[in-house]
């Protein structure tokens, strides 16, 4: 008996340090590039072409360049307003869609919804063009308007259907209970609600801002100068005739610092809602 005992010991230890080995491996594969973008923020480009990702002798030169270029940190401030801008439009028009679909009975209600994920799953090289063309009519072409709409664009189908599980999990007896003390819908869905899918706001928020924030081609496209957004300016810092390599990691480093400040920050919120979200679907 203490033999089997004794196997069964060393069978689990031996699987948890399997596992601890292949989580490791993962996590160092996950985590290198990001290393090797932020400590190449720190090295001369002769150093980066010359000596490889390991070598490290900190300057901070680049981000002197970065820091100082006018043109970068107006990108940063134009996507920090079309993140901001395009999330709370999306998340405000998406909870009140994803009550709908959920809260009312009426005809062809899934037919809509599902309309709605067709539309979050049409590529975005297939929309740029007529956005391009429609936006130019409207003289929404390189405003911080234009790209906003375009970011909704895609944002909002998202957030639909990352709510609708939390919408739906809301117990009647809590609308019920609104209508019997002589609550209106609107006082219904932000008084009451809302609240209630808080974490699936936040969860929502964060990727929706996060999209936002990445997004590459439809800002390269639909802008040119006025409402260029950070990821086109460190596009940018390719140069002509050779990558900038010490300003690009330093750009993109700088870029990362507000995912990680949020998800970082969030991140209990985050995993509440998607634990909630998992559970109520």
């Amino acid at each position: 008996m203490k033999a089997n005992v004794g196997r069964k010991r060393v069978k689990k230890m031996f699987v948890s340090f399997i596992l601890f080995i292949v989580s490791l491996t993962v996590l160092i594969v996950e985590l290198m590039p990001i290393m090797v973008v932020i400590t190449s923020g720190f090295k001369r480009d002769i150093d980066i072409w010359a000596r490889g990702p390991f070598y490290f002798r900190p300057t901070f030169n680049s981000y002197k360049e970065v820091l100082s270029n006018r043109d970068f940190l107006m990108s940063l401030r134009n996507s920090l307003l079309v993140g901001v801008s395009s999330t709370v439009i999306s998340i405000i028009v998406g909870a009140m869609a994803s009550y709908g679909l959920t809260r009312y009975v009426f005809k062809f209600k899934e037919a809509i919804a599902y309309t709605f994920l067709g539309f979050r799953m049409i590529p975005q090289i297939s929309l740029v063009i007529p956005l391009y063309v429609m936006f130019n009519y409207l003289r929404l072409r390189d405003t911080l308007t234009g790209i906003i709409l375009a970011h909704v664009s895609f944002n909002i189908p998202y957030v639909i259907w990352l709510l609708l599980p939390f919408f739906a999990g809301v117990p009647r007896d809590y609308e019920e209970a609104a209508r019997v003390d002589g609550a209106t819908e609107k006082q219904i869905f932000w008084k009451v609600f809302f609240p209630l899918v808080s974490p699936g706001l936040v969860v929502a928020s964060v990727f929706a801002f996060l999209m936002s924030w990445n997004e590459f081609l439809y800002a390269l496209i639909l802008t040119s100068v006025n409402a260029r957004t950070a990821p086109v300016a460190v596009n940018g810092l390719l140069g002509q005739y050779a990558p900038r390599w010490g300003q690009l990691t330093a750009a993109g480093t700088i870029m990362l610092i507000p995912v990680f400040a949020i998800t970082l920050s969030l991140q209990r919120y985050i995993i509440k809602g998607l634990i909630s979200g998992g559970i109520k679907g």
